[in-house]
């Protein structure tokens, strides 16, 4: 089970609070190997080329991103101030190739070793100094402020270079499910798929750093930045819990992180302050009698009817004793028992998730399902063993980090590419990091534009792909949030 953290609620008040701790200016952190040459035997070198060199597919579908300037950003009453970062066009198409590299080997959680080569190796052609995690895959890099006129530098570029960290997460991990889409880029590993953008994610922080290496070495990184490749996102409890282990935010005041949505448009992300995801565990039920012949039910214990009102009575009996605003869901996914039509079988078991948008009652619901396991068991007999693996809690978007993203949104596609979102039952790790330190996620629009009325390829289907433009839209967002973050927090 793991260990649930009390909840922080770090405001964001008015005017600026000093900050609370240094990041070292060298970039190191306690407990991570420094560089070494790379361990993934077969991990390519992907060039920055043209998409139409020899060997390199097409690009997909989908019209370009918004081409109409970034409109000026005010800030304090001055006049309007240029936003650096953009993607340039080689290094666009570069980042579509890696992205399909990653999309064409899917790797399953604690397991995405080629990819974290893939991105080390990138990051390290770029003068960068990335670190594998602990446990072998996923990885951290600092990007750290270079003073103008060398190391020494002015005392306003060392006090740059002293700031927290502001971290940009992505996740790394696919899904066992197979690919069934017909593109050049299919996933070549049977029964896996990138079916959750995470390799776009990835892809995203990647081309996020190389833009803001490229500025540091000119003098215009306004403060240290940490770029956190996370493994198994998707194995509960979430690899979050063994990176914050490791001391991923050591040194961070900050985090920030997108998630694909095909529901928004590509140019346009969606944003709200608060919850913005549910919590999520996951329950296993064994239940257990003597069996016997269904001629004599009376005689025994019959599971298979056990089973069927334990799946239809608990979420029942939930729903009556949580407060309904609170949300809380109780869905099967598996339910298996016997083998024969005329035999009571001894064993049966079920399997399903437990959603939540309320973190309190999220914290009762343990309590609160075993309670209702036992009672609609014990009426028909039957022992119940039951296994409550906890999860994660909901992604609880801090005011001033979700005004952040807003706010480099609006720079770099006009005020109208923010959109309203709905809290959402879907389940979310990066929530672990929001126990720590203040952030905020965006879901980002991967739908083509013109593609409003069409039925979305959801996530967690064998058929999900994205707008590939969506990947220097989120690059370009995570560079202006950079840019926009230099004031003291």
């Amino acid at each position: 089970m793991a260990h649930i953290l009390s909840p922080s609620s770090p405001g964001t008040p008015s005017g600026a609070p000093t900050r609370a701790a240094e990041a070292a200016s060298d970039g190191s952190l306690d407990g991570f190997p420094g560089p070494s040459p790379a361990e993934a035997p077969g991990v390519p070198e992907v060039p920055s080329v043209p998409l139409d060199a020899p060997g390199v597919p097409g690009p997909a579908g989908g019209t370009a991103p918004p081409t109409d300037p970034a409109p000026p950003v005010p800030r304090g009453g001055g006049g309007p101030v240029p936003l650096p970062g953009t993607v340039p066009a080689e290094l666009a198409d570069e980042l579509v190739a890696i992205r399909r590299d990653l999309h064409m080997h899917p790797e399953l959680g604690n397991h995405e070793i080629r990819t974290t080569g893939v991105v080390r190796e990138r990051l390290e052609r770029e003068g960068l100094t990335p670190r594998v995690l602990p446990g072998g895959t996923g990885l951290i890099c600092d990007i750290i402020p270079v003073p103008e006129g060398g190391p020494g530098g002015t005392r306003g570029a060392r006090s740059r270079r002293s700031r927290p960290m502001l971290a940009l997460r992505a996740d790394l991990d696919a899904l066992p499910i197979p690919d069934t889409k017909s593109v050049p880029y299919r996933s070549t590993i049977p029964g896996r798929a990138h079916a959750c953008g995470h390799d776009v994610h990835t892809t995203i922080v990647l081309g996020a750093g190389i833009v803001l290496a490229r500025l540091a070495r000119r003098g215009l990184l306004p403060h240290p930045v940490r770029l956190l490749f996370q493994p198994a996102e998707e194995v509960l409890p979430g690899g979050a819990q063994d990176a914050l282990e490791a001391g991923v935010l050591d040194g961070v005041g900050r985090i920030l992180a997108v998630h694909c949505d095909p529901r928004v448009e590509t140019g346009r992300i969606g944003l709200r302050t608060g919850p913005i995801t549910s919590a999520c565990d996951r329950l296993e039920i064994s239940l257990s009698g003597p069996g016997g012949h269904t001629a004599r039910p009376h005689l025994t214990t019959d599971l298979v009817t056990a089973a069927a009102r334990l799946v239809t009575d608990v979420p029942a009996l939930l729903a009556r004793r949580v407060d309904t605003r609170a949300g809380l869901a109780l869905t099967w996914g598996r339910l298996q028992t016997g083998h024969a039509p005329n035999v009571i079988p001894q064993i049966a078991e079920l399997s399903g998730t437990i959603r939540c948008l309320d973190i309190d009652a999220w914290r009762e619901a343990p309590d609160l399902v075993h309670a209702a396991v036992d009672e609609v068991a014990g009426l028909h007999r039957a022992k119940s063993e039951l296994r409550y693996v906890r999860g994660v809690p909901p992604v609880v978007n801090e005011p001033g980090s979700a005004a952040l993203l807003g706010e480099a949104m609006a720079a770099r596609c006009g005020a109208g590419s923010v959109e309203p979102t709905e809290q959402s039952l879907g389940g979310e790790d990066f929530s672990w990091y929001l126990e720590h330190v203040p952030g905020a996620m965006a879901r980002l629009g991967v739908r083509p534009p013109g593609e409003a009325g069409a039925v979305p390829r959801d996530i967690h289907q064998g058929d999900f792909d994205v707008d590939e433009n969506a990947i220097t839209v989120g690059v370009e967002l995570f560079t202006a949030a950079v840019m926009l973050d230099a004031e003291e927090r």
